[in-house]
């Protein structure tokens, strides 16, 4: 086993999670060829199975990164595609269908993707190598084929051909090396033939004295020299050995019965040939390719680390940061954050909130019941039963009409569905709390945590909805029929209604000079007094006609309506304020002459009643659950790999974790590399001294041959 290799390898891995960059690429074996070249057999006899795509069409439209692993203490044969998280494929069919998949995956308009593709392949049958497959050189393009197909697939080997890689230059034995699109590529990047190795495929299609000239070569040499092989394993092998065995003994054997056949081949005619040798090559070439590389890579990690602890420690002052720790401080803040809000949001704020709930109530249902009249252009027609509000302070005690109107309106308040009301602002006052605390939180960046917490906030809310709806509702089933007054009651119920009258008079007021300066004050006047003039009936609409009046624009008209509802509805307010602050309405005797105390009253009673229950068995359920149902969603329960996709979800978090991880990976790699250096002077200063150095264990796969 090469340790270097496999050393380098594992640095390579490091790498590339750091993110290669041009300074920081080791070396790797670039295979190259024509699409009918043999190229796939290679691999595939160097794996030992069947497991790059097929197809007529071109199949191979990414890069593919396979990175051999050798494992000596084990039978187990995988692969893994370290991007996808795919876990162990031990079937090679899979692989293939996978790649096949991934390629294919490259829309038609673009060609080839220079994206790659990354598969590790574990076996004690393999050495460790780095390899690089590419797509095929195109000839002559064939029908469907794209014209640029041929230029991009050009294009990208080009760039995976230049140093420091080692190119494996793929040629089929009965095509003329004066025709290889693989020797002719890697001359133009290594015109020396320092870093290119010859493999002749197909050796038993040409005469063996024709195949021994090829790899011979002298018209095109290569320092690294040829290497023949046929790759091909008997058609009866996979069924001997079963589905997924490895074929590489059957293909060895066949390539031995053909070498030792022909005596061109023999071992003291200089000809290399076969696919063990082949594999011995790539392992020494590549072992010496890194080994030259040591320094050069040693001093371009030293660099790139210089500059990530420069930029660590100007960003974040060497501040450690893991994704566990970042959740786990956002969870505990955050948990503060809604302590302190159950310290601010009680039973008092409860109680207000239902309270202007209810307030709002009973001025939509005094205005639907004593205060509102249509405004149309059809002139007003009063009901025959219907009387005029400003007759209700001079109307008999016992008059049916008032008494039935404010029965019709208690009635109306206390039977609209109260509990479910009730209940459903305090949820919702909840839920909106409950946004604006992960609008405050550094939860605001992360979309996970912000649909946990709603989550967590909706499903104890509606498990206590109900129940808690029904229980406000039975309790005040008792206001449904009769309700007694007490003198403080009725007291208080005359101030709050003074107050909500002025309130609403106010808005009035504003609004209606808020219109004016809109419209302009005139003309909205002279609008006002069309509309007028138009609910008097014929004899106002007649005064009209011959005038400028109907001129006016639908528009305006409709904003001339508005201000008469506002106009009106500010002098109804003002009447009912002074009859509010009358001596009638002081006595609660007179409570059909005061319908906005007494609906007050009403709505008073409804709350102090439902925020008893509303506070047991919701808000303290919520407050007790809370904490617990988010701890089951962001804390014990999540996976690393949640833990690490909810920090990330933050750039800023995102950004410190990569710097922080690149970092630790830069000294990884560092540290790997610099007990690789001191490992290779030690050899050296053995061999200097004339001392054997330790040898390796050799691998299986060696053995098996």
């Amino acid at each position: 086993m090469m340790v270097l290799t496999r050393k380098m390898i594992e640095i390579r891995n490091i790498l590339t999670k750091v993110g290669q960059t041009a300074a920081l690429q080791l070396p790797s074996i670039v295979v190259i060829g024509s699409q009918s070249s043999g190229k796939s057999s290679v691999l595939e006899a160097i794996v030992g199975h069947e497991f790059l795509p097929k197809g007529s069409n071109m199949v191979t439209r990414r890069p593919i990164e396979l990175t051999l692993i050798n494992t000596p203490g084990s039978t187990a044969e995988y692969g893994e595609f370290p991007a996808l998280n795919m876990g162990k494929m031990t079937d090679f069919s899979t692989i293939q269908k996978t790649l096949t998949e991934l390629n294919l995956a490259v829309p038609e308009e673009d060609c080839v993707s220079d994206d790659p593709i990354q598969l590790n392949i574990y076996s004690p049958n393999v050495p460790d190598l780095s390899l690089i497959d590419l797509p095929g050189y195109i000839q002559v393009s064939s029908e469907g084929q794209p014209p640029e197909l041929k230029e991009k697939i050009a294009e990208l080997c080009e760039r995976y051909i230049k140093p420091p890689n080692v190119i494996l230059a793929i040629s089929a034995a009965d095509v003329d090396l004066a025709n290889s699109t693989a020797l002719r590529a890697s001359r133009r990047v290594d015109p020396r033939g320092e870093r290119t190795i010859g493999v002749i495929t197909k050796m038993d299609l040409v005469e063996p004295s024709r195949g021994y000239a090829i790899l011979k070569d002298k018209n095109y040499p290569l320092r690294l020299g040829y290497v023949g092989v046929v790759c091909k394993s008997p058609g009866s092998a996979k069924y001997f050995f079963g589905k997924n065995a490895n074929i590489s003994g059957a293909i060895i054997k066949n390539e031995n019965a053909f070498f030792n056949a022909h005596p061109e081949f023999g071992p003291d005619t200089g000809a290399v040939v076969g696919t063990v040798n082949l594999r011995q090559k790539l392992m020494n070439v590549l072992e010496q390719t890194m080994a030259s590389s040591l320094q050069g890579t040693s001093d371009a990690i030293h660099q790139e680390l210089e500059e990530a602890t420069y930029e660590f420690k100007v960003h974040y002052n060497d501040r450690h940061l893991t994704a566990e720790t970042y959740l786990a401080e956002s969870l505990d803040r955050f948990k503060h954050s809604f302590k302190d809000f159950t310290q601010v949001f009680g039973r008092p704020q409860v109680r207000e909130l239902l309270k202007r709930e209810l307030d709002q109530k009973v001025l939509d249902f005094l205005a639907q019941r004593y205060w509102n009249k249509p405004l149309t252009e059809e002139p007003y027609r009063p009901r025959r039963d219907e009387k005029p509000l400003t007759e209700l302070p001079t109307a008999e005690p016992d008059n049916m009409y008032w008494q039935r109107k404010l029965d019709a309106s208690t009635s109306q308040l206390t039977k609209l569905g109260f509990g479910r009301l009730a209940t459903n602002v305090v949820a919702n006052a909840l839920a909106q709390h409950m946004d604006r605390l992960v609008s405050e939180s550094t939860f605001r960046e992360h979309p996970f945590a912000k649909k946990a917490i709603s989550d967590a906030t909706n499903t104890i809310l509606n498990e206590r909805f109900y129940s808690t709806s029904d229980q406000v509702e039975n309790c005040i089933k008792p206001y449904k029929y009769e309700i007694e007054v007490e003198d403080r009651e009725w007291a208080q119920s005359r101030d709050n209604s003074q107050k909500l009258l002025k309130e609403e008079l106010k808005a009035c007021e504003e609004a209606y000079k808020a219109l004016g300066n809109s419209v302009g004050k005139k003309k909205l006047a002279q609008a006002m007094t069309f509309v007028d003039r138009q609910r008097e009936g014929p004899r106002g609409a007649a005064t009209l006609e011959g005038t400028d009046a109907f001129g006016f624009s639908h528009a305006l008209l409709e904003r001339a309506r508005e201000g008469v509802f506002l106009r009106d509805r500010s002098a109804l307010l003002k009447m009912r304020l002074y009859a509010i602050k009358s001596k009638q309405c002081g006595n609660k005797a007179n409570k059909y002459y005061c319908p906005e105390v007494f609906l007050d009253v009403v709505a008073e009673k409804l709350t102090s009643t439902a925020v008893l229950f509303l506070n047991v068995e919701l808000l303290s359920e919520f407050y007790y659950h809370f904490p617990r149902e988010l701890d089951n969603r962001l804390g014990r329960h999540l996976s690393p790999e949640q833990v690490d996709a909810i920090a990330r979800e933050d750039p800023k978090i995102r950004k410190h974790i990569d710097l922080q991880q690149r970092k630790q990976l830069l000294e990884l790699a560092l540290e790997k590399m610099d007990s690789l250096m001191a490992l290779e002077k030690s050899k050296k200063a053995a061999e200097r001294s004339g001392q054997q150095p330790q040898e390796e264990v050799p691998s299986r796969w060696g053995r098996i041959f």
